[in-house]
């Protein structure tokens, strides 16, 4: 049974925390090492601890974390989005995770979850410890597709003064001016749905998590274009999705443009169904421990 331990490392803005998922308490050879990219927004108890389990138990080193303020994590804003604040997060977590006694040496993988699959492909393209690379139910986006999700040329246009007004509020007083992540009622919401798996206290809606959306982060990230990396990804990458979860079609235009060896499996659910139900979440983490056993 794998055993668990929590732990904390250095980051740029203070303590980064983590839980470390271990194959056995008695395990002596040292084994591959994978750091897990959850989704937006999200603290590790959400879905990326879920998948460090899993891979735990199918014998790798796993490690879970919050990023630069969120959950557990030191640093200001609170809730803030940033890919170029998560990259480097993993950069570091990535550095904790090598250092491990239990983990061999090269032998490091990294897992994205959904928009996490963009930081961890962005890590990835520009890390050579990255020895392979895993994408689940991966939110893979570029201008086209932020035009399609966000209202168009104009949607976009609203949110990037709405981050700019924000931004200057911030400079000014310190005041971070929030919208929910999740709602159904209010239009202004990051996604503005009722979401069962972010609603939900019995899944994603857990008391560790605020459903806040920093509005100032709306510019970097729909400035993020993920497709782009892919000529830049040489580790082997395999993609676990489903063409009812998000956005497919960004994931087969980055698969096209990746540079190394890759793997696309194709199966049935959707979106949040990767996040904690038992059938999507032991497919993937079935594909996904292969993946890594074949590669690192």
């Amino acid at each position: 049974m794998p055993v668990s331990e929590q732990v904390s490392w250095a980051g740029d803005a203070g303590k980064l925390a983590g839980r470390l998922f271990l194959p056995d308490v008695d395990e002596s050879a040292p084994v591959s090492g994978v750091v897990i990219a959850g989704t937006w927004t999200s603290v590790k108890e959400q879905m990326a601890d879920r998948y460090a389990e899993e891979l735990a138990r199918r014998g790798f080193a796993a490690l879970s974390f919050d990023s630069t303020g969120y959950g557990e994590s030191d640093g200001d804003p609170r809730d803030y989005e940033s890919p170029t604040l998560k990259v480097s997060d993993l950069r570091m977590a990535a550095d904790f995770l090598a250092a491990r006694p239990e983990v061999g040496d090269g032998e490091l993988g990294v897992l994205g979850i959904c928009a996490g699959a963009m930081y961890a492909s962005a890590f990835a393209a520009e890390d050579s410890r990255v020895r392979s690379l895993a994408l689940v139910a991966p939110w893979l986006h570029d201008r086209r597709i932020c035009e399609e999700n966000y209202g168009g040329p104009e949607g976009i246009s609203a949110k990037k003064a709405a981050a700019l007004e924000a931004r200057r509020q911030y400079e000014e007083t310190g005041q971070v001016v929030y919208v929910p992540v999740v709602s159904g009622s209010d239009p202004e919401a990051a996604m503005p749905f009722d979401i069962d798996f972010y609603l939900n206290p019995r899944r994603g809606g857990i008391r560790q998590w605020p459903n806040r959306y920093a509005v100032m982060a709306w510019s970097e990230w729909l400035d993020f274009d993920a497709v782009a990396l892919a000529p830049r990804v040489t580790a082997p990458t395999l993609l676990v999705h489903s063409e009812d979860a998000a956005i497919p079609d960004g994931a087969r235009r980055f698969h096209a443009g990746l540079a190394g060896p890759s793997e696309f499996l194709w199966t049935q659910g959707g979106q949040f169904d990767f996040y904690d139900q038992p059938l999507q979440v032991g497919y993937a983490a079935d594909a996904t421990a292969e993946h890594f056993a074949r590669t690192l």
